[in-house]
């Protein structure tokens, strides 16, 4: 459903609630309140004293069940969200579950997750468990879930609470978020993402989640929790935003900020999840993929994906070896002015295809830091249609496979790995 205006009204749910479980063999040797008092000097406050508080009140609740009582945890979705064969094996050898459970209104801070999270990690590091977030199906190890809490200024890491899941779809990457819903807004969903931009959609999906999770929490501060909160049709998302989601806020803070336009898509279902959509603002050409490339690379945060050769002792390797060696002093150059005039510098690269990835160039732009290349796509890609001559792409300087400067005749310097294609040697993938 597309809202004309300039504020989208979003439903606000009533309470929420959160659950967390520590799997043991038996029954646990101690209690929820020593496990918290043990806490003490470790967990900033108010999170430690709020934990306190929620024990001694009805909205919190600490049962030990034997585990044929709680429905299974899949084993394969725990496994996709990041479980470790230890901890599906402590799982497995379980008898009981102890269930921390706890209520609060929508707002922040965000109570119920806080003080659910502290408890379950203080009885799990106790008895030597873990902690399984049953809204995220992970697990957590107790250091792990303690190290997500606030810290003395109250700062959190929205990585540690909202995870960017995707799938592929006939229009390629369908990504959403997962975790929103634990601060009673609904999860983000974006469709039609080029496949190489994996690492770097997840980023900006992330980053987007801290900024409308910001407008939503500020619509809730008020003392009576309203039917609606008004959060903007076009949503404005910085280099910061993202920074801040991954607890690095001192990093890509001045990029330039991007526009993400927010449509709300009602389940039809009635057990199925809405989502807020994030497409391309009004007005945007052609498909939406190439809008989320051109935004990536607005942000900084485009990340191509890995690629990896075999035989290591091959001339193709021992090419490629040759070109990332030079990539510092290349960039020097290149950042200095002091490449031969009228000249460019180019950059090989690999996309993802079913056979094999698809080695491209691109001329570079910008080289602010070692780490990241801006610049143009110099061909067009056969296995991404948003890749084409003149379209915007950030590359990570660990996946460049090589680097040339070229002229009106072609290769002034560098271009190892085309020599060797050019001898008949073909690289090897895998």
């Amino acid at each position: 459903m597309l809202i004309t205006d300039d504020f989208l009204p979003v439903p606000v749910p009533e309470s929420l609630d959160a659950t967390y479980l520590v799997p043991i063999a038996g029954l646990p040797k101690v209690s929820p309140k020593t496990a918290v008092e043990g806490l003490a000097g470790r967990l900033a406050e108010p999170v430690h004293g709020l934990a306190k508080q929620m024990l001694d009140s009805p909205l919190m609740t600490v049962d030990t069940r034997p585990i044929g009582e709680f429905p299974e945890l899949p084993p394969d979705l725990l496994t996709a969200f990041g479980a470790t064969e230890p901890q599906l094996a402590r799982l497995a050898a379980a008898t009981h579950l102890v269930v921390v459970q706890a209520e609060y209104r929508p707002g922040w801070p965000p109570a119920h997750e806080w003080a659910a999270r502290a408890v379950a990690a203080g009885i799990a590091e106790t008895v030597g468990s873990d902690v399984v977030d049953v809204f995220g199906l992970q697990f957590l190890d107790p250091a792990a879930a303690l190290r997500s809490l606030p810290d003395e200024q109250g700062r959190i890491r929205l990585v540690d609470w909202v995870l960017v899941p995707y799938s592929s779809d006939a229009d390629g990457l369908w990504f959403t978020t997962k975790g929103l819903r634990r601060f009673g807004l609904l999860e983000l969903q974006a469709q039609g993402v080029p496949d190489h931009l994996t690492r770097a959609w997840g980023a900006v999906m992330t980053g987007a989640a801290r900024r409308l999770l910001r407008d939503w929490t500020d619509g809730l501060a008020g003392e009576e929790v309203p039917a609606f909160v008004q959060l903007p049709v076009l949503a404005t998302v910085t280099g910061h935003d993202i920074a801040v989601a991954y607890g690095n806020p001192e990093q890509h803070g001045a990029t330039a900020p991007v526009l993400l336009r927010l449509e709300l898509d009602p389940a039809t279902d009635p057990d199925a999840d809405s989502f807020l959509s994030l497409k391309p603002p009004p007005g945007h050409p052609g498909p939406a993929g190439r809008y989320f490339a051109a935004a990536c690379a607005t942000l900084f945060a485009g990340i191509q994906p890995d690629v990896r050769y075999a035989r290591p002792g091959d001339a193709m390797s021992k090419a490629i070896a040759t070109a990332r060696a030079g990539l510092g002093e290349i960039r020097t150059r290149f950042l200095a002015g002091r490449l031969p005039a009228e000249t460019q510098l180019v950059v090989k690269y690999g996309l993802p295809g079913d056979e094999g990835p698809e080695f491209v160039w691109a001329g570079v732009t910008s080289w602010e830091t070692p780490e990241r290349i801006v610049g143009a796509s110099a061909s067009d890609a056969a296995t991404d249609p948003t890749v084409r001559i003149g379209a915007p792409v950030v590359i990570e300087a660990t996946d460049v496979v090589d680097w040339a400067v070229l002229d009106g005749t072609g290769v002034v310097e560098g271009g190892w790995t085309q020599a060797v294609l050019d001898a008949g040697e073909p690289p090897a993938a895998d």
